[in-house]
């Protein structure tokens, strides 16, 4: 061998094992994420800032004449939701897992249902129905012979247990989407060693299947327990005044982003304390058993009363949960399409809605992507530490979120403002705050965390050996991203922006404090022609928003069966995790 050929091969050798082994780029991709889960962590700290400048005088009088209540109605709210959630969730769960009956593979879906319902909407078409001169009780005077509304009049539903019902009949799908995930996966060994050891399949179920299904009922009943804190409108149009409509009304109505602020950091520390509380709870949890490979439990054949209770067990939070409202939503749709046509202000805000979800749903997939990418083959827990950070928003409420956001876009603002006025001797005004892009930074902040969880899960599912194989190829870690894993993670990067798109077309408390004046998207019409009491005139948009939540309910029902999808880990980011 000569000696010029010793170091070409050499030079080769160390060019291959500097592709394989170095950074190449890592270096930015961390920054990245690092400014990402900055300006997702940005708000929370800005609102802090808020609050410590004080209220002045108002302060006290929240102390004395609000806070109270309104600790009072959140801490039952919760009660309540959290008790209906978990026992409808997990119950309906282990039915359809654990037992075969009429209409098993059908409500095996069906209970997702009410997922595609936001909570304000589901409270508004109830609010409708159940009115004195609404359909029910109208049916039911005519029923008995009664012609007056004061002649029969039902409880009203505008009360903390009315609202306890309508967000638990809504919510429960959390529960049941991950508990049932988690009871597919065990293993059915574990069931047939407790029934060789005396229990039945009740004694199975508490004594084994529900304590192994605790960290998926801890995740689910933790996401509904953090909607139900984070909703304002169906908290509204029922007359419960939680600390999320304290937060709207006091900066709304009073006028105090102080004091709003306040109130809107002791709701953080009851989403951190309500986390806190759970992971101190199953802090010493660990499982010896594998779900891999393993048997699963074979549905035992149920008939006779024991069927059809099964059946109507799981057919009822369906029908109040989705099908009720659905049906009332588009009976009176109709209606109103037919009487006066379509609505003036319903193509705008269809419009307006469709452009900024899009909007933040490109933006979102783009961050998360970034963010996920980042900590790609590391397993250091520094490196995934942005991406936890970045992940913290969905557990912050969007009212929170809206109120952080003011002082730093305010800020931005009049830096650009005397920028502009000192080099061109212009004043834009107001760039950043009151514009779209001030809701489309709260929509990032709000619903990252799905976008992540969803690039997440689908990283996994990439061997690193791909990854090795392109560098030692001289693939830079830019082309590898490009050329591997953009190909292998489009179903995961388009089920993750299905469900933001959905989320933001939903989203009403940020939107509500954030969005443009005079600019409506299809969330605050419904949500002002609610508190206007024309119910007809908001069907519409109710609908539409309805319809638009099915679309991530059937991805998701086309995973009801087999080992979960990346799409199941973009619905469920874990808030204990972040």
């Amino acid at each position: 061998m000569s000696q010029a050929a010793v170091p070409a091969g050499n030079g080769r050798q160390h060019r291959i094992a500097r592709a394989a082994g170095t950074p190449g780029g890592a270096a930015a991709w961390r920054v990245a994420a690092i400014l990402v889960a900055a300006l997702v962590a940005m708000p929370v700290l800005a609102l802090a800032a808020i609050a410590a400048q004080g209220s002045g005088d108002l302060w006290p009088h929240l102390a004395r004449y609000v806070m109270p209540q309104a600790f009072l109605d959140t801490a039952l709210l919760l009660l309540g939701v959290g008790i209906i959630v978990i026992v409808v969730g997990t119950g309906t769960a282990w039915l359809v897992t654990a037992f075969d009956f009429p209409g098993r593979r059908a409500l095996d879906w069906l209970l997702l249902l009410p997922l595609a319902i936001p909570t304000y909407i589901i409270a508004f078409a109830y609010l409708d129905m159940l009115h004195p001169l609404g359909p029910v009780q109208g049916a039911i005077r005519a029923m008995l012979g009664l012609s007056s509304p004061r002649d029969l009049r039902l409880p009203d539903i505008r009360s903390t247990l009315g609202c306890i019902l309508v967000l638990g009949l809504v919510l429960y799908p959390y529960v049941y989407l991950s508990v049932r995930a988690l009871f597919l996966m065990q293993s059915a060994c574990l069931i047939d060693v407790s029934r060789t050891l005396g229990q039945g399949r009740t004694g199975a179920f508490w004594r084994v299947a529900l304590p192994m299904a605790r960290p998926a009922v801890a995740i689910g009943a933790s996401l509904a327990l953090m909607e139900a804190l984070n909703d304002v409108g169906a908290a509204e149009f029922l007359g419960v005044r939680t600390l999320t409509v304290s937060v709207y009304s006091t900066w709304i109505n009073r006028s105090s982003l102080a004091g709003a602020a306040q109130i809107a950091l002791l709701m953080l520390a009851v989403v951190t304390a309500m986390v806190a509380i759970e992971r101190h709870a199953r802090r010493r949890q660990a499982y010896a058993a594998s779900a891999q490979r393993a048997r699963r439990l074979a549905p035992h054949r149920l008939s006779g009363w024991r069927a059809g209770g099964a059946a109507l067990a799981c057919f009822l939070p369906v029908l109040f949960g989705f099908g009720l409202p659905a049906l009332h939503l588009a009976v009176v749709a109709a209606r109103r399409l037919g009487s006066t046509g379509w609505p003036p202000g319903l193509g705008p805000a269809l419009l307006t809605t469709l452009s900024l979800s899009l909007v933040a749903t490109i933006v979102i997939v783009v961050l998360a992507g970034m963010t996920a990418y980042a900590h790609r083959g590391t397993t250091t827990g520094f490196a995934a530490l942005p991406a936890r950070v970045a992940s913290v928003g969905y557990a912050v409420p969007g009212t929170v979120l809206a109120i952080g956001l003011l002082t730093p876009l305010a800020m931005v603002d009049n830096a650009l403002n005397a920028l502009t006025q000192a080099t061109l001797g212009l004043t834009p005004g107001l760039i950043l705050s009151g514009t779209g892009i001030a809701l489309v930074y709260a929509y990032a902040a709000r619903f990252l965390a799905i976008g992540i969880g969803g690039i997440e899960a689908g990283f996994q599912r990439i061997p690193a050996s791909l990854d090795h194989a392109a560098r030692a190829l001289g693939e830079s870690r830019a082309g590898v991203a490009r050329h591997i894993h953009m190909p292998l993670l489009r179903p995961a990067l388009v089920s993750a922006a299905l469900l933001v798109f959905v989320d933001c077309m939903k989203e009403l408390p940020a939107t509500l404090l954030l969005r443009p004046l005079n600019v409506e998207t299809l969330a605050t019409q419904v949500y002002a022609q609610a508190s206007r009491g024309t119910y007809e005139d908001g069907a519409l948009a109710a609908l539409l928003i309805v319809a638009a939540g099915l679309v991530p309910v059937v991805l998701l029902s086309r995973v009801s069966r087999g080992e979960p999808e990346p799409v199941l880990a973009a619905a469920l980011p874990d808030p204990v995790r972040t």
